[in-house]
């Protein structure tokens, strides 16, 4: 890859992928698309930017001509809980952003990226270290359009010859930017929630274990599968990969661990719940690990630190600048000292060893 398009940089996944590939790639071969102004002038800090509404054709042609892209990475969605409220506008939008990337791929030669979900899959997929290439029935809008999106991508790699490649995320946690509709939010909110109030209430039930992986290496998953070496991919569209696999329940205890005082209840939401009952508890990554060499170097204890230790500065710089009112003093939880219990840790850089824990407690890749 030497020319990048992102399009449908404002979300989650882009604001944080764009600094990632300018890293990588360069400044000036990162073009940042998206249609709203806000994530315009959000990303144009530190990005070349583009106004684009990804479902139109000529518009988005023009663009990977003007900039001369050998790399299509599409992003734009509609959510799982999101979609869910408006099923047509999200067939719409997935689709349509998708069929584009491909198409103009497809005419002007490039590689594209489109990230699938845990979503794709449905209640009769096996849960427990759900397989690569398993039934795949999902029950919301958004899984359906990304099963249809594998297919479509596969059929465009064997028809016409479009590198395009994938991987199946499960839940991403990320201090970069606020969640946007996904039904495990919760994992993002929770960390926001109890440093400003002490407080949060899950919508997810306590016990419904779903697939998480860490920001840092859902971003390092996606570069490495676009620079591996397409002899060695058997599937293309899309890979299983993950990183840790946890309840509310847990996560929450994890953070209990360092804020005693942070205080937790429920208020289950039923369409998240019944979402998340039909996801995978945990999935097998193994073709991933053997065809390009994913391996995660995060786990629950190391995530939390981060996470924790981020969001606190960042809402700090807030407060210090007045750009946003934050709760009183003492409407949060108390101030947390991240050096004591890393050093009561030994530490907690990536990758860090977590001791095994029983039954399926936290589960974490071999």
């Amino acid at each position: 890859m030497k020319r990048i398009l992102v399009v449908g940089a404002g979300g989650q996944i882009g604001t944080e992928l764009v600094p990632h590939l300018q890293k990588n790639y360069g400044v000036d071969n990162v073009i940042a698309a998206d249609l709203k102004d806000e994530a315009i002038a959000k990303i144009g800090e530190y990005a070349r930017v583009e106004k684009l509404d990804a479902l139109d054709f000529n518009a988005f042609g023009e663009l990977v001509k003007k900039h001369n892209i050998d790399a299509i990475f599409n992003l734009v969605a509609l959510l799982s809980a999101t979609g869910e409220k408006n099923p047509e506008l999200a067939w719409k939008i997935n689709m349509g952003a998708l069929l584009n990337s491909l198409t103009l791929a497809k005419e002007f030669k490039t590689a594209v990226f489109t990230p699938s979900s845990i979503g794709a899959f449905g209640l009769s997929t096996p849960h427990d270290m759900t397989p690569q290439d398993t039934v795949m029935r999902p029950d919301t809008i958004y899984g359906v359009c990304k099963v249809t999106g594998e297919l479509l991508s596969d059929y465009y790699f064997s028809r016409f010859g479009v590198d395009a490649r994938s991987v199946r995320f499960p839940g991403i946690i990320s201090n970069g930017c606020l969640p946007g509709g996904g039904t495990t939010d919760y994992a993002v909110e929770v960390f926001y929630e109890i440093l400003k109030t002490g407080h949060y209430t899950c919508p997810i039930p306590e016990d419904s274990y779903m697939d998480m992986l860490y920001m840092p290496d859902a971003l390092n998953a996606v570069t490495q599968l676009m620079e591996a070496d397409p002899s060695k991919l058997k599937h293309r569209n899309s890979f299983n990969i993950t990183c840790m696999s946890f309840n509310p329940r847990e996560l929450f205890a994890k953070i209990q661990e360092r804020i005693p005082t942070a205080k937790f209840d429920y208020d289950v939401d039923p369409v998240k719940a019944t979402i998340a009952a039909s996801w995978p508890d945990r999935m097998d990554d193994s073709c991933a690990r053997e065809e390009w060499g994913w391996n995660p170097q995060w786990h629950i204890d190391a995530m939390v630190d981060d996470m924790l230790k981020a969001i606190a500065a960042k809402e700090e710089a807030y407060e210090k600048r007045g750009t946003r009112r934050a709760p009183p003093r003492s409407a949060r939880a108390p101030p947390y000292n991240f050096q004591d219990y890393a050093a009561r840790q030994g530490g907690c850089p990536r990758g860090r060893a977590v001791p095994a824990r029983q039954g399926r407690s936290a589960r974490l890749p071999a």
